[in-house]
């Protein structure tokens, strides 16, 4: 199916703007409509969610997550994880090492002494194969070959983005090898509920809740200690809802750490493998909310401290703390860590994983 006009978008953002070929791989911009007139624009080059357009409390509609504008900016912008695909490994692997079946594997260092995010060529800088089923569905597929970034198996991954008429952003993650492998997907969206802008506000006053007794506390370089802690009495509880500026600051060791908040929450499931509520986050001055929803065993809340106010999509910019991330995934490190949540694929078996980011408003 083609893709919709350039007159029809309401984020402003232009096809012709995306569109390169890159190693034979043509690259565009696909643009998600639903019945309600709202918008999400998706590149295949890293499955980059480059706009959101939805409402506040007065109607006024604005993109919600932090996003380049054009494929030169997604190809060489200061952050190359904004609000794209991750893979094959979401989060870090401590010193790039893991054991598989009796055999040691080495992975980039691309994070200090750590393995980060699939390494040096992730999935955020691969073109993925793009097919668009219908206003609201896109599909996008790769085949990420044996030994890719060092790890082992040949990977077939179908990312499917749809997005729905109750402002429903659902990414649901399909994965198969040919080889006993380790697979950890996720979505690193930069959201930003006020709306993006120049400059974008801060997150602080925003009102957040995550369904988790538990977190896993890290070392300096952001690796799980292998604890798995209450967050009972620590400024990681956001169980009853609260500004993230209310601790983000706090003299702490672990929010030092990780200049704010950048950590993996264990969520709390009846089951394993349920899609159940994560989290939620509201803006106050706009009204506008959001709840996550996984079948994923943890959530990563970054509260973007490494943003410096770089420019993204239309001119808006991104400063420090201007926008949350929500990455649902397995645990960091799991590879190295027997007892957390298994992240091993064997053939014959699927990997699948399904988010859904639920838009809204409360006066």
């Amino acid at each position: 199916m083609t893709n919709t006009t350039e007159t029809a978008t309401l984020c402003g953002l232009k096809r012709k703007d995306f569109q390169t070929t890159i190693n034979g791989k043509k690259t565009d911009l696909y643009i998600l409509k639903n019945r309600l007139g709202y918008e999400v624009a998706i590149s295949n080059y890293g499955g980059a969610i480059c706009a959101i357009m939805v409402p506040d409390k007065d109607g006024k509609v604005a993109n919600v997550i932090q996003g380049h504008g054009s494929i030169k900016q997604l190809m060489s912008g200061k952050e190359p994880y904004l609000s794209t695909l991750i893979g094959r490994w979401g989060n870090r692997i401590c010193k790039g090492q893991f054991t598989l079946n009796g055999k040691d594997y080495q992975l980039a260092l691309n994070d200090g002494p750590n393995h980060l995010h699939g390494g040096a060529v992730g999935f955020n800088a691969k073109v993925w194969d793009a097919r668009q089923m219908g206003p609201r569905s896109l599909a996008l597929h790769r085949i990420s070959s044996y030994g890719e970034e060092g790890f082992t198996g040949e990977v077939d991954v179908t990312v499917e983005f749809t997005f729905t008429d109750d402002n429903e952003l659902v990414i649901e993650y399909l994965a198969s090898t040919n080889k006993k492998t380790i697979i950890n997907l996720t979505h690193h969206a930069f959201f930003s509920l006020a709306g993006t802008a120049a400059p974008t506000p801060s997150i602080d006053d925003q009102i957040c809740e995550i369904n988790a007794d538990f977190y896993l506390p890290t070392d300096a370089t952001a690796i799980p200690t292998g604890e798995i802690l209450k967050v009972e009495g620590t400024p990681f509880d956001f169980r009853a809802p609260k500004s993230f500026g209310q601790d983000i600051n706090a003299d702490n060791e672990q929010i030092k750490f990780g200049k704010g908040f950048d950590h993996n929450y264990v969520l709390n499931k009846k089951e394993e493998g349920e899609l159940s509520f994560a989290a939620k986050v509201k803006d106050p001055k706009s009204g506008r909310t959001l709840e996550v929803f996984t079948t994923e065993p943890g959530l990563q809340l970054y509260t973007g401290n490494y943003l410096n106010g770089y420019e993204g999509a239309n001119g808006a910019t991104f400063p420090f703390r201007s926008a949350f991330c929500m990455e649902a995934q397995h645990f960091p490190d799991t590879p190295n860590r027997t007892y957390f949540p298994s992240v091993v694929l064997n053939p014959h078996h699927r990997y699948k994983q399904k988010t859904v980011y639920r838009f809204g408003v409360e006066k």
